[in-house]
């Protein structure tokens, strides 16, 4: 699937279209919500880190409010959350919308875990948090090399590059 691009008339902040090639790239991290599985948002935080971002890990238990104001605060070009308890699709509901109102519409939104109780059709779980606006969702277990990877991906479509030196990024032994 091709990454979501919001339908919103409004204008996105052009600071979020492309990268300045010799920084790294922020990133804002953390679990959504009432969650406080916190084992693997700290495995992701050093593997995002390893792999050349400036990651701004909010910790657990993170209002949606938390993640825009940090992402306004760091000038972060995604936000990657996570959600273990179940509760992602109450917790992340009209996440897109705020950032839309918050001028950064165009940020890049991840999301993975253990989304939803009880379902286990990943693919209909990825539609329905793709049409809530995410731009990549991730089922349970997913490698972070894998996230990694794929924002790679999706911020070279924006026109950033890896900083010089980054030996973790697709591609790279």
């Amino acid at each position: 699937m091709e990454p979501h691009v919001p339908t919103s008339p409004e204008v996105p902040s052009p600071r979020h279209h492309g990268c300045p090639s010799a920084t790294p790239v922020n990133i804002v991290l953390g679990v959504i919500g009432a969650d406080c599985h916190a084992v693997g948002n700290k495995i992701l935080e050093i593997a995002f880190r390893e792999a050349g971002f400036r990651v701004n890990n909010l910790g657990v238990m993170v209002a949606q409010a938390e993640f825009i104001a940090a992402a306004l605060e760091t000038d972060a070009r995604a936000m990657v959350i996570s959600s273990l308890c179940g509760h992602a699709e109450i917790d992340c509901r009209g996440l897109r919308e705020r950032c839309l109102e918050a001028g950064i519409g165009h940020i890049l939104l991840y999301l993975g875990g253990n989304l939803t109780v009880g379902e286990t059709d990943f693919p209909t779980v990825e539609r329905r948090f793709r049409e809530m606006g995410f731009d990549r969702v991730f089922p349970p277990g997913t490698a972070p090399e894998e996230g990694i990877a794929a924002l790679w991906e999706d911020l070279r479509r924006r026109g950033c590059r890896q900083p010089a030196g980054d030996t973790k990024g697709p591609g790279r032994a």
